[in-house]
């Protein structure tokens, strides 16, 4: 087998930012630089007990549910970002890019309430067991550094919200893996006063009551498969979507009879990865092989770079178990001489950005040559599974669900 190192053509759509991705969030550890001073990065637990302290209505528990809402019909978690809670009241993850979906209308959304809140607090008045909120911070300043943030509010199973104005318990992700984490709950008492208790928050107190989690947000910087169907209905061929490279960058030209397509039908995830404060699990699936490969030389597989598809799959935690439709297009034009590609799914949890140097076969008359394929992924990434898949295999295994690692795939192989 001879190899020969390809330049890359990748075509990522799940790497094209929504509108907040313009934003730097507020580092880890550190601040932020807002109006010349440095703004300490706010904390979770420090959010979790503003949250608490707000005086929160019907209308804002509805705002909160119209948004994580939304970030779920466009493929996210039930999440709803800073910087959309203030940009945009009411809006989900993706909705900026829709011009279909315009903000909902709110009286006195979550953000006003958050300002007034900050204006009225003395600097060293401390929120419900936590210290005070960034002693000598004004409000516009912490306002500025929020919304610049990662944070989110997390509402899980929000599907089963009854719609009634009881209030929300607020907790944190204590980004240690644990399953149960100190949290705040108000009680409306016959005054109209609110009462403040601390309690042990766990999974199964947020299948039961309205529970509000305050993490990072991992999803919203990529595109998920909805909003590509949505936002580019150019690249539907059926029920598919094409998240690899489009019929204008195929080279050479595509679509020519014998040739196959290689479509990601469903995915199920047989076990959540990571702790329930964190949310959904994000898988990255990425394939590389090379699209329409008809040489017959070698200088003529000189012309040829191999194809790089890397798109995010969004699991929530009721989904483990179920088989989710994606219909996803990995090669468009999958031809013979392709004998197989490299395969990679990972659930993403951040580090520092590496790869794996992979290979892909094609071949020539008789003989075979190995296209170098470079896939990315961070160092604190689960890898699930990675491996080459041959032709023949996905062939022989189409429309068969299949075991990779701890989640199942269902290939198909359509021949056009």
């Amino acid at each position: 087998m001879r190899r020969f190192c390809l330049s890359s053509l990748s075509a990522v759509l799940c790497l094209v930012p929504t509108l907040q991705g313009c934003i730097d969030p507020i580092p880890a550890e550190g601040g932020d630089v807002v109006g010349g001073d440095a703004v300490p990065a706010p904390t979770l637990a420090e959010i979790a007990g503003l949250l608490a302290e707000l005086p929160l209505e019907y209308e804002h528990l509805k705002e909160v549910h119209d948004a994580v809402s939304s970030s779920s019909e466009n493929g996210y978690d039930e999440e709803y970002t800073m910087y959309d809670l203030f940009a945009a009241p009411g809006s989900g993850v993706g909705d900026p890019r829709l011009p279909s979906k315009s903000p909902g209308k709110y009286e006195n959304p979550v953000s006003d309430l958050i300002r007034s809140h900050l204006e009225a607090k003395s600097a060293t008045r401390s929120v419900p067991g936590q210290p005070a909120l960034s002693s000598g911070i004004g409000a516009d300043d912490y306002v500025e550094a929020l919304a610049s943030s990662d944070i989110q509010i997390y509402w899980p199973f929000s599907e089963t919200w009854d719609g009634t104005d009881a209030l929300p318990v607020i907790t944190f992700d204590p980004e240690n893996d644990a399953s149960v984490n100190t949290g705040y709950r108000m009680t409306r008492l016959d005054d109209g006063s609110v009462k403040i208790d601390t309690v042990a928050v766990d999974e199964k107190m947020a299948m039961e009551h309205p529970v509000w989690v305050v993490n990072r947000n991992s999803d919203s910087g990529y595109l998920s498969l909805d909003m590509v169907r949505q936002l580019y209905p150019d690249r539907l061929e059926g029920g598919n979507v094409v998240v690899g490279p489009s019929t204008e960058t195929r080279t050479p030209a595509g679509g020519a009879p014998g040739m196959k397509t290689l479509v990601l039908k469903d995915f199920i995830m047989n076990r959540n990865y990571d702790s329930w404060f964190a949310g959904a699990s994000e898988f990255f699936v990425k394939c590389g092989s090379v699209e329409n490969f008809t040489a017959s030389t070698e200088a003529e597989l000189q012309l040829y770079s191999p194809a790089i598809t890397d798109f995010i799959i969004v699991v929530k935690r009721n989904q483990v178990g179920k088989a989710q439709p994606f219909n996803a297009v990995l090669v468009s034009d999958l031809t013979d001489q392709v004998e197989n590609l490299a395969f990679m799914i990972i659930e993403d949890d951040g580090g520092k950005r590496t790869s794996w140097k992979c290979t892909a076969l094609v071949r020539i008359a008789s003989k075979s040559y190995g296209v170098e394929i470079e896939l990315p992924f961070n160092t604190r990434d689960d890898i699930v599974w990675r491996g080459s898949l041959s032709s023949r295999y996905l062939a022989a295994h189409s429309n068969i669900p299949e075991n990779f690692g701890d989640v199942v795939i269902t290939f198909e192989m359509e021949e056009y």
